[in-house]
């Protein structure tokens, strides 16, 4: 197990009031990092049942002794995340590490679209999709990551998805959105390649979180991590690893690139 490789860092997880992000969250503040902690509103955690509200998850977080905020508010709407950046940088200071966690296949009536192919899902989830994964990863990079360059230091870690590598349907403009969040970190790490600021990005597999459980049916058989299969679910710490890899000092020299944490799923020359 690393060290607290992260002791006097602040991180911000957008999307971390439960699910992935939540235990991104965890992991980062296991390292020493103080951490910031997002959802859309105070009562989001509760909807799968993971927590009762935004209150409990930074509760919970305190326990490796490093300091935790909250913010609440929709990443896709600019004065929204000018708001988020003044109260984390009077509650924790700078952010040193940035993780888009936030979007996923969530449409304009706040489950997954339907339909949810290429030729017939409605303008309004496009427009929501588009908001909540690709427009607001950019709105907060660019609210976060100047204060980084000024700084000459930073990590920016993009949460894309599998899909994101291959063509699927249904969930074709999730998956799409998800492969420009991989080209904007690209692009992104080009940028400040001179500005000692790494942008990289975790593409996760299918993961057994509690809405992953909850929208989908699952495949029993893929459900046991303890076998020796990778052909399976992974486990949100296992994604949350390769997000802690990134943020720290090992990754020193990783820049512009995509781990996909799916087990070989996506495997394909090149």
């Amino acid at each position: 197990m690393a060290t607290r490789e992260l002791d006097g860092l602040t991180a911000f997880v957008t999307g971390s009031g439960r699910g992935l992000g939540r235990v991104m969250a965890e992991r980062l503040a296991e390292l020493g990092a103080n951490v910031a902690i997002h959802d859309m509103d105070e009562t989001a955690p509760a909807k799968y049942g993971e927590f009762a509200n935004l209150a409990e998850v930074v509760e919970g977080l305190k326990r490796h002794g490093t300091k935790v905020t909250s913010v609440t508010g929709n990443i896709g709407d600019q004065k929204a995340v000018a708001e988020m950046k003044r109260k984390i940088e009077a509650d924790l200071g700078d952010v040193h590490v940035l993780v888009n966690c936030a979007g996923g296949d969530i449409g304009a009536k706040g489950g997954k679209p339907n339909p949810n192919n290429a030729l017939d899902i409605e303008l309004d989830d496009i427009r929501v999709l588009t908001e909540n994964n690709l427009i607001g990863t950019m709105l907060v990079c660019q609210a976060f990551v100047p204060p980084m360059k000024q700084r000459g230091g930073g990590s920016v870690i993009n949460i894309a998805s599998a899909a994101a590598h291959l063509g699927v349907s249904p969930e074709v403009v999730y998956s799409t959105l998800k492969a420009a969040v991989v080209h904007y970190t690209r692009c992104l790490a080009k940028e400040l390649i001179d500005d000692g600021v790494r942008v990289n990005a975790v593409s996760p597999g299918a993961t057994k979180t509690a809405r992953f459980q909850a929208t989908r049916v699952v495949d029993p058989n893929r459900m046991d991590s303890s076998k020796k299969s990778l052909n399976r679910y992974a486990e949100p710490e296992e994604i949350a690893e390769a997000v802690a890899f990134l943020a720290g000092p090992r990754a020193r020299f990783i820049n512009g690139q995509v781990i996909r944490v799916d087990g070989g799923f996506t495997i394909f020359p090149g």
